[in-house]
């Protein structure tokens, strides 16, 4: 969701920083981020392509691959307590009990993007072990 002022911003960048962001910004927006310009961190005054949220999802994502290729496994209901810490974070917000900051949504989302990858682990060992019967 560019604005005007956002764009106004943009247009003295040379031509590839321009591209790469535009495919990182519809890459995020396919991913079913809101794209909030006031939830979203900032780089060299450009707003990033997801908000803080989906960046620490997507952090704690990339910061688990080590540990699963290692085959350490989150057990499931610690998966599930993770995903429920930024559930909660995203529940206080929204009944308007406390105002959330970009950080704390980026700490949540980074333990859920930890907990999600650990489901998705489990979930793969749960078929794989499914085949080998």
């Amino acid at each position: 969701m560019w604005t005007c002022i956002g764009l106004m911003k943009f247009i003295g960048y040379p031509n590839y920083i321009k591209k790469a962001w535009l495919f990182f910004y519809k890459l995020g927006a396919a991913g079913g981020c809101h794209q909030m310009s006031e939830r979203s961190f900032r780089l060299f005054d450009m707003q990033f392509p997801v908000c803080a949220r989906c960046t620490g999802i997507y952090l704690g994502q990339i910061i688990s691959i080590p540990f699963f290729l290692t085959n350490t496994v989150l057990k499931l209901y610690i998966c599930f307590l993770f995903l429920v810490i930024m559930l909660c974070d995203w529940l206080i917000q929204f009944l308007n009990i406390k105002k959330s900051t970009n950080f704390r949504r980026f700490i949540t989302g980074n333990i859920a993007g930890i907990g999600l990858m650990g489901l998705y682990f489990n979930i793969f060992k749960f078929l794989l072990a499914l085949i080998r019967l």
